[in-house]
């Protein structure tokens, strides 16, 4: 894989939302399955948002996926602990392969943006408490378009910003569904399959499937 331009995707990729799950275990021994939960009602509801033509940002529809969770597992949140949960999406670590990878693709003399379903402030926040904001050229975000992945109008994001072709851009996420969205659009897709997780059976396949981002930089 050989691009001027990688554009990653942030949480899942660079970013791990299991280190949630601590805060979590706070409040219930549940914790797993409520992060899970939550993170699955987050994107459905971003889905929603686009099918339905209501684009609501998606720190909202964070808070609405977590009371979503919380209320299927009996969980009481009060104002404190809600506020305290949302804003962690904000602080989450990178996975330990992420620096090293973006390192060896910066030395190759590629440049490297994220395109991700968080507001520009939430990118800002997560990608400089990971310590990350070093290494990107732009921080892409869906609240330009009021759609979210996998909707073609956002993948476009890139090629706006860098004037390049679909076919020049080298896309990395770890969700299955948006290396689809991805490859549909035409990006050469890498999929970071960090959950040994069975191929989409519907859509585009990325051009190639990983591991981990170890496996990322090329000659």
């Amino acid at each position: 894989m050989t691009s001027q331009l990688y554009v990653f995707d942030l949480y899942g990729t660079l970013v791990d939302y299991n280190s949630l799950r601590p805060q979590v275990y706070l409040l219930t021994p549940n914790a797993s399955s409520l992060v899970d939960l939550w993170r699955l009602k987050q994107l459905q509801y971003s889905f929603m948002s686009s099918m339905m033509g209501r684009y609501v940002d998606f720190d909202e529809l964070t808070a609405h996926a977590l009371d979503y969770a919380a209320a299927q597992y009996g969980v009481q949140l009060d104002a404190e602990s809600r506020e305290r949960l949302i804003d962690a999406w904000s602080q989450l670590p990178p996975y330990p392969d992420v620096r090293p990878a973006l390192e060896k693709l910066r030395a190759l003399g590629a440049k490297l943006a994220v395109l991700s379903n968080g507001t520009p402030p939430a990118l800002a926040r997560t990608v400089a408490a990971a310590g990350l904001d070093e290494y990107f050229d732009a921080l892409l975000s869906v609240d330009s378009v009021k759609a979210y992945k996998p909707r073609p109008e956002v993948y476009h994001l890139a090629v706006e910003r860098f004037g390049l072709s679909r076919g020049e851009i080298g896309f990395v996420s770890s969700n299955g569904w948006d290396a689809a969205g991805a490859a549909e659009f035409g990006f050469d897709v890498t999929w970071c399959n960090r959950n040994r997780l069975p191929a989409e059976t519907f859509g585009a396949r990325p051009a190639r499937t990983i591991a981990t981002l170890a496996e990322l930089p090329a000659d």
